[in-house]
Formats: structure tokens, C-alpha cells, sequence
């Protein structure tokens, strides 16, 4: 679907992705609101495809504007339904500004998943930035690495570092849970945003609401760390008030 081509206006769909992603409403419960209060006559279904529409935008935008890195990040993989069935989702999170730097949808915990988000989210590194990586002691973390660092030359090698269990049974847990705690925090908040879903019917429906959190996260959501500001700064934004108008912003400058 081609969003430059839909029926409603692009504050309708701002709504539609206001309510259905920055509130975590349901693609049902969205749908309801914007028929009961605003008058606008919705199915759910259209709903879920104008979202997925619009992450196909939005993906682009949250690549183009990611922005550097910081030297520590840390991830993680929080697991969601697809079809009835376990699925995963990678994140990796930087330390200082709090930005997701990769999302990773897969059907699986292992090796391949694991390399493809942490190379999204080194893409952006300097070269010359000495990176370290938190995460918890899946293998397929530490395998993700070894492949990675073997393609790259020595003097710029990925540090990985494990955060075990939920005590600080050893010194490198202790020293780097603040960072494994900040990953769990991005789960637990992203958990709150699918939980309406009930799981998905397929996995571009998955795809489609995780790049949308990535959106909200980085660039709609004030955070209190960061004295309630959004994580990546759009100057085209800061001059919209409401969510609607910042989202049809988005998608204006990713079409």
C-alpha cells in the first residue's frame, strides 16, 4: 500500500499510528475511537494495514537518522508470538542517549539473528570507536561476535562483555548490569506496547508494529533520563505539538 495514495488525510493517519502505536491501543480499540470521537469511519483492518504501510517508511526514516553510536551498547532478545508460536525480537540499546540502534525480528534465539542486529547496530560506529557490547550469556552472542570481529581487523575488535543470572555473582556482572538493566527496562516497555496485539497473525504484522516502536521510541517519546527529551533530536519536529502532526511529519520526510 502506498500511503501517499490512501483515502484518509495524513492526520488521520497520524491518529490511526498515535493511537494504535504511541498509546498502545488495539488495531479494534483504535479503530472504535476513531469512529466513536472523531468521527471517522475505520475497520480494524485497515487499522493494521496502514501500519504496516507505514513502517515501510518509517524503517527507512529510523535508519537515515539513527546517528552515531555510543561506545557501550546493550542488547537483548524478548520473545512475542507469531501464529500461535514463540518468536523473537533483538534489540540493542545505547548507553548514554538511549536510542534502539537495531531491531531484529526472527523465529529463532541463535547466531544468525544475534549477527544480524549487532551488525545494524554498529553500522553507524565510528572507525576508530572501540565498541563494547552487554548482553546476557546466550552463546549466540558470543558466536555473534566471534564471527564478527574474525571479518574485521584486529585493533577495532567488538568487547563483550556477560551479564549473568540476577545477582552479581562475579565482578563483570556486577560492573555491567546498570547496562543489562537499561536493555530489560526497553524490553519490558516494548512488551507493553505488543501486549494488545495478542500475538500477531503473521510475522510482516510483527515487523511492521516493532519498526514503529523504533520510531516512537527514538524520536516521539520524551524520556526522564534524558530530562524528557526524545532520544534522537529532529529539529522538524520540535515545532509540531501534537503526536499526530509528528508522525505525518515522518512519514512526509521518509516518502
Amino acid at each position: 500500500m502506498d500511503i501517499t495514495r490512501i483515502y484518509n488525510s495524513p492526520n488521520i493517519l497520524g491518529l490511526i499510528l498515535t493511537f494504535y502505536v504511541s498509546y498502545a491501543i488495539s488495531a479494534r480499540k483504535s479503530a472504535l475511537i476513531l469512529g466513536s470521537v472523531f468521527n471517522v469511519p475505520v475497520s480494524y483492518q485497515t487499522v493494521l494495514n496502514y501500519a504496516e504501510a507505514a513502517s515501510y517508511y518509517c524503517h527507512h526514516f529510523n535508519l537515515t537518522h539513527k546517528g552515531l553510536i555510543d561506545e557501550i551498547s546493550a542488547g537483548d532478545e524478548t520473545y512475542i508470538k507469531i501464529k500461535g508460536k514463540h518468536a523473537y525480537t533483538f534489540f540493542f540499546i545505547s548507553s548514554k542517549n538511549h536510542k534502539i540502534t537495531a531491531s531484529h525480528v526472527a523465529d529463532n534465539r541463535g547466531a544468525l539473528p544475534a549477527i544480524a542486529a549487532i551488525k545494524e547496530a554498529i553500522r553507524t560506529a565510528k572507525s576508530d570507536q572501540k565498541l563494547s557490547l552487554i548482553t546476557d550469556d546466550n552463546p549466540s552472542y558470543t558466536a555473534a561476535v566471534l564471527y564478527l570481529n574474525d571479518q574485521q581487523d584486529s585493533n577495532l575488535a567488538i568487547s563483550h562483555h556477560k551479564v549473568i543470572g540476577l545477582q552479581n555473582l562475579d565482578e563483570q556482572s556486577e560492573q555491567f548490569r546498570p547496562f543489562k538493566q537499561l536493555i530489560e527496562r526497553l524490553n519490558r516497555t516494548y512488551k507493553q506496547h505488543v501486549r494488545p496485539s495478542h500475538g500477531f497473525n503473521t510475522p510482516n504484522g510483527a515487523i511492521a508494529l516493532t519498526t514503529l516502536f523504533v520510531t516512537h521510541y527514538n524520536f516521539l517519546r520524551p524520556h526522564m533520563a534524558l530530562k524528557y527529551k526524545t532520544p534522537v533530536q529532529i529539529p522538524e519536529l520540535n515545532a509540531i505539538s501534537t503526536i499526530q502532526g509528528k508522525w505525518a511529519k515522518i512519514l512526509s520526510m521518509a516518502a
